[in-house]
């Protein structure tokens, strides 16, 4: 029950936090859905940090990495979104652009996981030791 509340508090940041920052972004027009497409890479390349470096170094707690990662990660990204504006993309005959946002989010969200697990592993690895001669 206590781990529910931490994946509720985390979300209900993460949803106010998408809400305001897709208030800060110039709207694309009901042509392009930039403002999710955004969000939902942000999402890709933090967690995909965050899980590493917390898994790997950083000392967390698991409440803390369960109301982080789950909660407000999956507060702050939007699946849900994502399929509907590229329905309604699709029903209002712009196949071209939906299918454009379809592989811009599924690439560029994979590509952008990748790049965040590979920052927090090069972040935890242990630097060189300097040599003497």
């Amino acid at each position: 029950m206590k781990d529910m509340l931490f994946v509720a508090a985390g979300g209900a940041l993460g949803t106010s936090a998408r809400y305001g920052v897709q208030s800060l972004l110039p709207a694309a027009g009901a042509d392009f859905p930039l403002g999710v497409l955004l969000i939902n890479w942000l999402g890709c390349l933090f967690l995909g940090w965050f899980f590493t470096v917390t898994l790997r170094s950083w000392r967390i707690k698991p409440r803390l990495r369960l109301a982080i990662g789950t909660g407000f990660t999956g507060g702050f990204t939007t699946f849900s979104t994502f399929a509907v504006d590229a329905v309604r993309l699709s029903v209002h005959d712009r196949m071209l652009t939906a299918v454009l946002y379809l592989l811009l989010s599924v690439g560029g969200g994979l590509f952008l996981t990748w790049t965040g697990i590979r920052l927090g592993t090069n972040m935890t690895e242990a630097p060189p030791k300097e040599e003497r001669l």
